[in-house]
């Protein structure tokens, strides 16, 4: 295959084409320090048989920005070790280098998108600051680091932007001008670390999306002269700083899959130094036919690494259907990093959790017992077999998935059927017990003598008792999704959470369905990624869907809702009405396991309180890898 196959860069052979992009983790420490998680993560990712790794928003200044920092001697230890921990794996590091400036004196206008500060920022503060980031290369080469990348976003790119430039110097204004510190700071690099391959974040702005980089139509130019200024590589993306991260990493459902290869394929045209590009780019085939096409050189894999750290490892072992594919719901990890938290993956309970979760051998071999097919019994059924237990698993549905099967109905959200095939191909390639179609109680498991019993019966939607409730108009919205129950025309939904938003899109898409959601609380769509709501949204005011916040329902009637706001009697009129206010977790009775000193463990949904993906597989992966 084209992936594994090696690469030159500059004086440097990859081993081969595949790498990690520059992600902000929030693992380092509030002073940017390189921590012991940040190490065991990039560690982890180099084992998986990725070819170069790059370290992510390397700051040369003493920034507010939580991102790792290099302006000081002191701090090259932390990246030397980080380093040496990426090296021992064969694997290649890059430091990808941004900077804003001095940003304690801009940060009161910052905002998103350097728009004060690319205008107003001197000549002599732009030259200190290539000095800066000279030093810091510098320091890099001496902590190990192999490749040096210019972050062509941030200032870098707000200065080659048409939208952020507005400067009449000679930083401003023709392509040559707007494009002069970054073929400035090229050269500078190159004459502080002289060997030293450098590799250049090529930010593109399309006429849809972006802000802060180079026009697609200047692009190839600029390509041209980043080469013959001797930068070694190009790495192809979307600009962003538009306020929506949706732009540069799209959840499921709003970009194509390979969204970027074409435009990295047209600049690739134009130089001869090895491209590479990133945007949902998940599976091995469609990785190598981009190859193939010689679209790209390299192939960049964000989130599916993250997803699945050894997805080279199992390519090159042609076991394609034991990765984990990413479902870009963008949930653990662009969420986690607007919200400032660190970088997770719902699907993967390790990631970011290293150096605490590992799946590891029991030392006695133990009977265990699922119940429930569900994400949450699946991966406890898939880590309990990985560790060398008997699984046996029962669901009194005839398929698996559980609640994922509903998950992924509504619009844009087929995606999630990824997590579903991943979860079944592990626990039936793993030889678990498979007890389908079949509802068990705690006296048939009783017969089956387990060591452990992992409950994983999940949740149910909830009908509140309000007075109405029982008219023939009433529905489930679950039971809406897996098409048990129909409706048309007017529909009221009753719940603004995260089911009943669904729901409402999903029954909006059709046209003649006139949609309104009644919530109580001040607004709707509480947990859905920053990156999707403004999709979702942009659809509910695209299918003139109502929404009434801060309503409670008192009456359900034949055709109409009762509803009080602030004090105010409101009919709101309906053919249909659709539940979804939340789960309740189901119940299991488990008495008599314990009372025969048999281990029980609930997960999931049915653990506390009903919940997400990320708690079940959490949870699950936890109880499974304690037995």
């Amino acid at each position: 295959m084209k992936l594994l196959e090696s690469i030159n860069v500059g004086n440097i052979t990859l081993k081969n084409r595949v790498m990690f992009p520059p992600l902000t983790t929030g693992y380092e420490g509030r002073d940017g320090s390189i921590t012991t998680q940040s190490i065991s993560f990039y560690e982890r990712l180099a084992k998986g048989g990725v070819s170069y790794i790059v370290i992510g928003d390397v700051s040369p200044i003493n920034s507010f920005s939580p991102t790792p920092k290099l302006y000081d001697d002191s701090q090259i230890i932390g990246f030397n070790k980080l380093c040496d921990s990426i090296h021992k794996h064969d694997c290649d590091a890059i430091n990808n280098l941004f900077t804003s400036g001095d940003m304690k004196a801009v940060r009161e206008k910052l905002h998103h998108d350097m728009k004060h500060f690319v205008n107003e920022v001197s000549e002599d503060a732009l030259n200190d600051i290539i000095n800066k980031m000279c030093n810091c290369a510098i320091r890099a080469q001496k902590a190990g680091v192999d490749i040096i990348q210019i972050h062509g976003d941030r200032l870098v790119g707000s200065l080659c932007s048409t939208i952020l430039n507005k400067r009449n110097d000679k930083f401003g204004g023709t392509l040559e001008n707007r494009t002069r510190f970054a073929l400035q700071l090229v050269k500078s690099l190159k004459k502080a670390v002289p060997g030293m391959p450098i590799d250049y974040k090529f930010s593109v702005v399309t006429p849809e999306r972006g802000k802060c980089g180079i026009d697609l139509n200047e692009a190839p130019i600029f390509a041209k002269w980043l080469e013959e200024a001797g930068v070694d590589m190009l790495h192809i993306a979307q600009a962003n700083h538009t306020g929506n991260m949706a732009d540069t990493i799209p959840p499921m459902g709003i970009q194509p899959y390979g969204f970027f290869v074409d435009i990295a394929a047209q600049i690739k045209k134009e130089v001869n130094i090895p491209v590479s590009t990133v945007g949902r780019i998940f599976n091995p085939k469609m990785a190598e036919s981009i190859l193939e096409a010689d679209k790209v050189d390299i192939i960049g894999l964000g989130r599916t690494l993250l997803t699945d750290p050894d997805w080279v490892n199992k390519v090159k072992d042609n076991k394609f259907e034991d990765i984990r594919q990413c479902i870009s719901c963008n949930k653990g990890c662009t969420d986690n990093i607007q919200n400032r938290k660190f970088l997770s993956c719902v699907l993967n309970a390790e990631n970011g959790y290293e150096e605490t979760r590992k799946i590891t051998k029991a030392i006695t071999k133990k009977k265990v017992v699922v119940v429930g097919g569900g994400p949450a019994g699946l991966e406890a059924a898939r880590v309990a077999s990985l560790k060398g237990h008997d699984v046996i698993l029962f669901d009194e549905n005839t398929s698996l998935g559980g609640q994922l099967n509903l998950a992924c109905i509504p619009p844009r959200k087929n995606e999630i059927k990824r997590a579903i095939k991943f979860l079944t191909h592990s626990v039936c390639s793993q030889n678990v017990d498979l007890r389908l179609g079949k509802k068990v109680t705690q006296k048939d498991l009783l017969t089956l003598n387990p060591d452990a019993v992992l409950v994983a019966v999940g949740a149910s939607n909830v009908i509140p008792n309000i007075n109405g409730s029982n008219n023939p108009i009433v529905c489930d919205s679950w039971k809406i999704l897996n098409g048990e129950q129909q409706v048309f025309g007017n529909i009221a939904v009753i719940g603004g959470g995260m089911v009943g938003c669904e729901v409402a899109e999903y029954l909006c898409s059709e046209s003649k369905n006139k949609v309104s959601i009644i919530e109580m609380d001040n607004s709707i769509a509480k947990g859905e990624s920053n990156t999707i709501l403004p999709t979702l949204m942009n659809n509910f005011t695209k299918h003139n869907v109502k929404i009434y916040t801060n309503h409670k329902v008192n009456e359900i009637h034949k055709d109409y809702i009762l509803c009080e706001n602030d004090n105010n009697e409101i009919k709101i009129p309906c053919d249909y009405v659709v539940m979804a206010i939340g789960a309740r977790p189901n119940e299991f009775d488990v008495d008599k396991l314990l009372e025969n000193n048999i281990k029980v463990v609930k997960i999931g949904d049915c653990k506390d309180k009903a919940s997400d993906i990320e708690n079940a597989i959490k949870t699950a992966y936890d109880a499974a890898n304690e037995i």
